[in-house]
C-alpha cells in the first residue's frame, strides 16, 4: 500500500480491534489504515461467529496438540499426519497440518547430528560385508550394533544396542557403567535368545570391544559372520548411529535425570514406544513390530 500501512486486511482489521480498545476512534483507525469500516464491521461479526470451516480446524487443532503430547513433541507434520488418520481417521493433507501447526506455534524436536570423534586402533579387523546395504528381506538377516554413552549429573553409562534391519526393531541392549567387553558380551547373547542367528550378518564399528577375541570367537561359535565399518568412517553404521541420534533427541535431551535408575527406566520406556508405537516411514509407517508381524 503506497504511502498507507502495507498489511494484509486480516491483520489490519486485528490492530484496529486492538487499538480500538484503548479508546481509539474506529472511524479514524479505519480512515489512516485505509480500509472500509464496514469491511471491518463484518470481520468482527464473522470472527464472533466462527464458520463451519473455522469450527472443524479447532477441532483438529485439539486433536494436533494430544497427538504433540503423546510423541512428546518430537513428530513433524508428516508423522502427525499420519498419526491423526491411523487414532482419529482425520484425512488431510500435509499442506493444512502445516498451516494449523503454524497457528499454534508447534514445532518439532530437531535432532543433531552426532559428532564422530574417531576410533581406537583395532585388533582383530573384519571386512565390510554389510557394505551399507541397509536393508534386510527377512528377519535375523542382518543386524547392526554399537555403544553409546550418557553424561548426566556428573555421571556416565554406556548403552549398548543391536538393531534388526529388517524392521529397525532393537532386538536388545544392555546397559552398563563400564564400557567394556562384557558389555557387547552381554548384548549379544541376550538378543540371541530363541532365535536362530545362523548366518547372519552382525555390523558394527572398530570399537576395541568388536575387535576383541573373545567378541569374535563368540560369534564365530554361532555361525554368525562378523562385520565392521571402515576405519573413521560412521557412515558405514549409519541405521544404529540413527538410532541412537532419535533416542538422545527424543529422549535423553529432554530431560534432567539424578540418578541411573531414572536413565535406566528411561531408556527402557523409549525401547518400548520406538519398538510398539512409533512408526516409520521406510516401514510403510508401520511400528517395528507391526512390521514383523507381517513376517510370521
Amino acid at each position: 500500500m503506497k504511502g498507507g500501512i502495507d498489511l494484509k486486511p486480516r491483520r489490519l482489521y486485528q490492530v484496529i480491534d486492538d487499538l480500538s480498545k484503548q479508546a481509539h476512534s474506529i472511524k479514524l483507525l479505519c480512515h489512516l489504515t485505509k480500509v472500509s469500516r464496514s469491511g471491518y464491521y463484518k470481520w468482527v461479526k464473522r470472527k464472533a461467529v466462527p464458520s463451519e470451516k473455522q469450527l472443524e480446524d479447532e477441532k483438529i487443532k485439539q486433536k494436533i496438540i494430544e497427538c504433540h503430547k503423546k510423541c512428546k513433541g518430537i513428530y513433524g507434520y508428516r508423522r502427525i499426519q499420519i498419526g491423526l488418520k491411523r487414532t482419529y481417521e482425520i484425512h488431510i493433507n500435509h499442506k493444512k497440518i502445516q498451516r494449523l501447526l503454524s497457528e499454534l506455534g508447534i514445532k518439532s524436536i530437531i535432532r543433531r547430528k552426532r559428532i564422530y570423534y574417531g576410533k581406537k586402533e583395532p585388533y582383530l579387523i573384519s571386512n565390510n560385508f554389510l557394505n551399507r546395504a541397509f536393508y534386510a528381506s527377512r528377519p535375523n538377516e542382518k543386524w547392526v550394533t554399537d555403544i553409546t554413552y550418557l553424561i548426566f549429573n556428573g555421571q556416565k553409562l554406556y548403552l549398548s544396542a543391536i538393531k534388526d534391519l529388517y524392521n529397525n526393531e532393537v532386538v536388545a541392549y544392555q546397559i552398563s557403567r563400564r564400557n567394556d567387553n562384557k558389555l557387547v558380551l552381554d548384548t549379544f547373547n541376550k538378543a540371541i535368545r530363541g532365535r536362530n542367528v545362523k548366518g547372519m550378518i552382525l555390523h558394527s564399528d572398530q570399537g576395541y570391544q568388536y575387535t576383541s577375541h573373545v567378541y569374535n570367537q563368540l560369534l564365530k561359535r554361532h555361525k554368525v559372520k562378523v562385520s565392521m565399518s571402515r576405519k573413521g568412517n560412521c557412515w558405514d553404521n549409519a541405521s544404529m548411529e540413527s538410532f541412537f541420534s532419535h533416542f538422545k533427541s527424543e529422549c535423553f535431551n529432554l530431560f534432567t535425570f539424578k540418578t541411573s535408575q531414572e536413565v535406566r527406566k528411561a531408556i527402557k520406556n523409549y525401547i518400548l514406544f520406538y519398538n510398539q508405537e512409533r512408526f516409520q516411514n521406510k516401514l510403510n509407517n508401520l511400528t517395528p513390530i507391526e512390521y514383523r508381524s507381517q513376517a510370521s
